[in-house]
């Protein structure tokens, strides 16, 4: 009696490790990346001690879950996009530098392709976004291979490292020795901001990120904890309309009408007609034609702009380089990045003052 008692009591000990692991899965699932807050400048020299510097490195946020040796890439705005990056896949069978295989972990980094001048390079990484089809992805790992720079942990084997602090999963991360041919852990500096970011100015980085060295890991929420520093001003945009292109153009978007979204429409902000490619052009010529629509999308647009204009259904993001905000809020000579496949058209918002 004692003896089935036991087992009884056994098997509900099981059940409710059962219970509390899948709810624990549920959790881990629904994440969302923490993200930083523009910044024009690196924290004061009084709190650098207080701070931790990464390189920002221009490419595609993805959280990696590991589970049952398998690795789902999942991007911020919670679309599965691993079939897109088969080269870094084999990180969810891999094992730790103790031999430790992974189990329920959670990684956040950045997936990257690099230039032959070994920088990281988001055109280069255009030609891999949305790629599914098996025989193309044969042909671009080796053109274009990507790899998963690994930069935080949110869980390791099962346990939440949510609530502790950067240095604390950052050594927990770094303690791992992930290095392998699609995947690697590039180091953080503690303090010395100014020594960062005039190293990834010299190499032609996009900038750097600071964190608190202190801060916990709040999911989807963009916190003052991390700040981002550019060394390019860069904007996303949603994109509202077109204009015809002449000439060599003649067919094709001229130029795109951008604006960022607010309650009576979209506020128009500029448009753009440089830093295009003629294969990228082409392939935003094929996705707006499925978006046309009659109705303007903005709330008002200016009349020698709205002239001629296509107008699409607003659900287009994309990213522009820029010099300046004018006073009117428009971009000053901006040029087009690439479509932003990651970013939600709820989630553009004007990046800095």
């Amino acid at each position: 009696m004692i003896e089935a008692s036991s087992r009884h009591g056994n098997h509900l000990l099981d059940h409710r490790r059962q219970r509390f692991h899948l709810t624990h899965q549920r959790q881990l699932e629904r994440l969302r990346p923490m993200l930083a807050t523009a910044a024009m400048a690196l924290p004061r020299a009084s709190e650098d001690r207080l701070w931790g510097y990464e390189f920002k490195w221009d490419g595609v946020r993805a959280l990696g879950h590991v589970h049952g040796g398998r690795l789902t890439l999942v991007s911020r705005n919670d679309r599965d996009i691993s079939v897109s990056y088969p080269e870094v896949l084999g990180l969810g069978s891999s094992a730790a530098g103790d031999g430790t295989v992974f189990e329920d972990t959670v990684f956040d980094g950045e997936l990257v392709a690099f230039d032959a001048a070994g920088r990281p390079s988001f055109s280069e990484l255009q030609q891999r976004m949305h790629v599914t089809a098996h025989a193309t992805l044969i042909h671009l790992v080796e053109r274009v291979p990507v790899t998963y720079l690994l930069f935080d942990i949110l869980s390791l084997h099962g346990r939440s490292l949510l609530p502790e602090p950067y240095t604390s999963r950052r050594e927990a991360l770094e303690g791992l020795q992930l290095q392998g041919p699609a995947w690697q852990t590039p180091p953080y500096f503690g303090g010395d901001g100014p020594d960062v970011l005039a190293a990834s100015l010299s190499n032609r980085l996009e900038g750097v990120v600071a964190k608190r060295l202190d801060s916990s890991y709040q999911p989807g929420q963009r916190s003052p904890d991390w700040l981002k520093i550019k060394n390019v001003r860069t904007q996303d945009v949603v994109v509202g309309g077109w204009k015809p292109g002449q000439g060599r153009r003649s067919g094709l978007p001229g130029a795109l009408l951008l604006g960022l979204p607010g309650p009576a429409g979209l506020r128009y902000i500029g448009k753009v007609g440089t830093g295009f490619t003629d294969r990228t052009l082409a392939d935003i010529a094929r996705k707006l034609a499925d978006l046309a629509q009659t109705a303007s999308p903005f709330a008002e647009v200016p009349r020698e702009h709205a002239r001629d204009a296509q107008w699409v259904r607003p659900a287009l993001v994309g990213e522009v380089e820029f010099g300046e905000w004018t006073p009117e809020g428009r971009l000053r000579h901006p040029s087009w990045r690439g479509l932003r496949h990651d970013v939600g058209v709820q989630d553009v918002r004007r990046a800095e003052p």
